[in-house]
């Protein structure tokens, strides 16, 4: 009699079923990971990608009509023109320029000092003006609605802990427009490239955002005018 024999057979009937759990665990697994990862190309999310040619775009978003140079347009769906409800743009600091090669390190490593201003023109979407959402919004989140000095000229505010804004810091300044006002990121440990965002009405029936990261904020001013004089420029091309 084969001395292996029963241990065979008792290793028989475990082995087909954790086979099969294993199995169905892993196929799980790729089926979730599928259906719930970030999407990539194909999968309903296009992926940025940047050009230094400088030919002329003609393009609308609602009913503002722009010509814009391609290499400031981020992605290449928008390139093709035409009518379009949003439009993401890409400047380089410190000048505001388009795209170009040299420029490809600040875009994909999202460094602390990455010289990328993110911009964003949306129709369809009313926002209030800054100081509006400032003492309907923002002041009654404050730990101190009377602020600090802050820098670079700015005004600074701290939300309470239980504020949906608790992680960031808001700046307040002035300029000839009227008032300028950023949420940025706080400087924590954990988080490693904080960044400042700015939301305004941009006439037209249209929505203005532009994000920089913090350590550019001492140069808001050169940032506030210059995005203003881009996108004045691509507008008197009608």
């Amino acid at each position: 009699m084969n001395p292996f024999t029963g241990l065979t057979k008792r290793r028989s009937g475990w082995l087909i079923p954790l086979v099969v759990f294993f199995g169905t665990a892993c196929l799980s697994a790729l089926v979730l990971a599928y259906y719930f990862s970030p999407a990539g190309p194909g999968r309903g999310q296009e992926e940025p990608a940047p050009t230094d040619a400088t030919r002329t775009i003609d393009l609308s978003v609602g009913a503002k009509r722009l010509r814009i140079p391609a290499n400031y347009i981020l992605l290449a769906s928008a390139r093709r023109g035409g009518a379009m409800n949003e439009i993401g743009l890409i400047a380089i600091l410190p000048e505001l320029q388009g795209y170009t090669l040299g420029a490809a390190p600040d875009l994909t490593s999202n460094a602390p000092d990455s010289r990328v201003v993110h911009i964003v023109l949306k129709s369809g979407t009313q926002l209030l003006p800054e100081q509006e959402r400032f003492e309907r919004v923002y002041s009654t989140q404050l730990d101190d609605p009377k602020g600090k000095p802050g820098p670079y000229g700015l005004k600074q505010y701290g939300f309470r802990a239980d504020s949906g804004y608790h992680d960031q810091d808001l700046f307040a300044g002035t300029t000839d427009t009227g008032p300028v006002m950023f949420l940025c990121a706080k400087i924590a440990a954990e988080i490693v490239s904080p960044s400042c965002m700015r939301d305004l009405p941009a006439g037209d029936g249209l929505s203005l955002s532009y994000r920089f990261k913090r350590a550019h904020l001492s140069d808001w001013r050169k940032i506030d005018a210059g995005i203003r004089t881009r996108l004045a420029a691509f507008s008197s091309q009608e």
